[in-house]
């Protein structure tokens, strides 16, 4: 889920200095401050999915529990936080910047069919100021809105006093609307953050340049910024996998892993590459009068061939982008591009037809995949591949891939790379130094999962259901049991050895305002060149 405007950003300076990105993790990371005193500290905390189904019942089951196939593209990754004394779940979301929960003056109909615990402002600590967050692109746009405060939020042991947050009492939110959770928990780069921006405003009477806004990220910023500034943490990191729950019921461990890497995960497994530069025209933010730093990427491919490049390039012609969202429960694309592919897996699909569906055999198997540092990252067929309808395993169709809004200022990303991508790959957001990203600049790093003989474990998926009256296993998890069985579970994963990697063809890499302020972001080419870092991956065009 992408905030508007839309992406995950930290505000950046370029500099004469060329940084080598050819690292992984860099170097250990020093807190600014009087590290000497904080403990810094590292947490897994266990990822819960939520599955609507179509009639919007919910299902909800412990591990293992087998339901039938509902909506696949009403998809929602939570976790548990607690917000003073509440202990609720949180739509996991690393496209936007901003902590939310409803709270007790929420009257919205929404609001009063959750059943989640809501937010009692008894232990509020007003910040004096409102906030209004936006997310989706045109057809999917939705809101929150309510008072700014402070207490102390909790993450898997991980606890940090005075976190700013929004108390929401108004909003239409799908998260909340479909009962998924509480509220939103946003990973991304505090340059991003509404309710950053909201309490700067506050602090500083709408200050007119952002030095106030990066000098104050660590009372001010996000949760995570926060506690990585701190010196709270290892690294200043995080990484996610999320676990299947559709057609293959497991996959990988759905964890949420803080300050380090998972057990069991090799630094040198993982591709790094930059985040994304926006200039000011773009979208992004003038420069703090101190020195803050900066990204790249390659191609779209299906079954192994390149597609062609989108003509629907926006404002960001020559450079294709992709943000990393698990706010976005699919796949979004340019759409040219994903008509392209919804023809190729499906010759009967006709792109002028509204209610054409780009159907095909349950049992063919398609790997979309993303070429990223050089590298494929594909999505597993088995996240690829959508049941047509109820009872039914032998017709499915391309279900988790839909058109989005051309690159546009504030939000140049062609393709917003959503939970079938986390479910396939490892991803690791490095932040680096927050105040001085030339020191430590911020990062993405990639890992694949899919295994090398994923089209066979679909077949076999297939026929099982084939076999079960046309029923696919699925499964979710409350996200506050979860938390508590990752005390007593160990989530590791192990990198793909060399003979499981994906059938996806390897190939070269092509070359590689006035008063008050307010959260954006945008790309630069040039040096001393004032920029907005964004967690995008760049796909440079042929």
């Amino acid at each position: 889920m992408y905030s508007l405007p839309f992406s995950l950003c930290l505000l950046l300076l370029s500099v004469l200095d060329v940084v080598e990105f050819g690292q992984a993790l860099p170097q250990q990371w020093q807190h600014q401050g009087d590290a000497g005193r904080v403990k810094r500290r590292s947490a897994e905390v266990p990822i819960m999915r939520e599955r609507r189904q179509a009639a919007g019942d919910m299902q909800k089951r412990g591990w293992g529990g087998a339901v039938g196939l509902g909506d696949s593209e009403d998809l929602f990754y939570s976790v548990a936080l607690t917000v003073g004394s509440t202990t609720t779940a949180f739509n996991l979301d690393t496209g936007s910047s901003d902590l939310w929960v409803t709270s007790s003056d929420c009257q919205s109909g929404a609001c009063k069919n959750s059943t989640w615990p809501q937010y009692p402002l008894s232990t509020f600590s007003s910040a004096d100021t409102d906030v209004l967050m936006q997310y989706g692109d045109s057809t999917s746009g939705t809101s929150a809105s309510g008072p700014v405060g402070k207490d102390t939020v909790t993450l898997g042991g991980l606890s940090i006093q005075s976190q700013p947050f929004a108390a929401v009492n108004k909003t239409d939110s799908s998260v909340v609307v479909n009962n998924d959770a509480a509220g939103i928990f946003g990973l991304g780069f505090p340059s991003e953050s509404q309710v950053q921006a909201a309490v700067v405003n506050q602090q500083f009477n709408t200050p007119t340049t952002t030095d106030e806004f990066v000098a104050t990220t660590s009372e001010n910023g996000p949760l995570l910024s926060r506690l990585a500034m701190t010196g709270q943490l290892d690294q200043p990191m995080f990484t996610v996998t999320l676990q299947r729950d559709t057609f293959d019921v497991g996959g990988n461990p759905g964890v949420l892993t803080v300050g380090k890497l998972p057990d069991g995960v090799d630094n040198s497994s993982l591709t790094w590459v930059p985040v994304r530069l926006y200039a000011p025209r773009q979208g992004g933010l003038d420069a703090p009068s101190f020195a803050p730093d900066e990204v790249e990427i390659g191609g779209v491919y299906l079954d192994g061939q390149r597609l062609a490049d989108s003509t629907m390039t926006g404002v960001s012609a020559g450079t294709v982008s992709a943000l990393i969202d698990t706010g976005n429960s699919i796949l979004r694309g340019p759409a040219d591009v994903v008509d392209n592919i919804f023809t190729t897996v499906s010759p009967s699909y006709d792109a002028t037809d509204a209610n054409s569906v780009p159907s095909y055999p349950c049992n063919t198997a398609h790997t979309l995949a993303y070429q990223i540092g050089g590298q494929m990252f594909p999505v597993d067929p088995r996240d690829f591949t959508v049941q047509l309808k109820d009872g039914d395993a032998t017709d499915c169709y391309a279900g988790n891939l839909v058109s989005t809004d051309p690159p546009a200022v504030g939000g140049l990303f062609s393709w917003s790379l959503g939970d079938p991508f986390f479910k396939s790959n490892l991803i690791a957001f490095y932040y680096g130094n927050l105040t001085h990203p030339s020191q430590d600049p911020p990062r993405i790093g990639f890992m694949s999962l899919v295994p090398s003989d994923a089209d066979t474990k679909l077949q076999a998926a297939v026929s099982a259901a084939q076999q079960n009256n046309g029923i696919f296993a699925s499964t979710s998890d409350n996200p506050l049991a979860a938390t508590a069985h990752i005390a007593s579970t160990t989530y590791s994963m192990s990198a793909p050895t060399a003979s499981q990697t994906t059938r996806a063809t390897q190939t070269q890499s092509s070359k590689a305002s006035s008063g008050g302020y307010t959260a954006s972001r945008v790309h630069s080419g040039s040096l001393l060149v004032t920029a907005l870092a964004c967690v995008s991956v760049l796909f440079h065009l042929a």
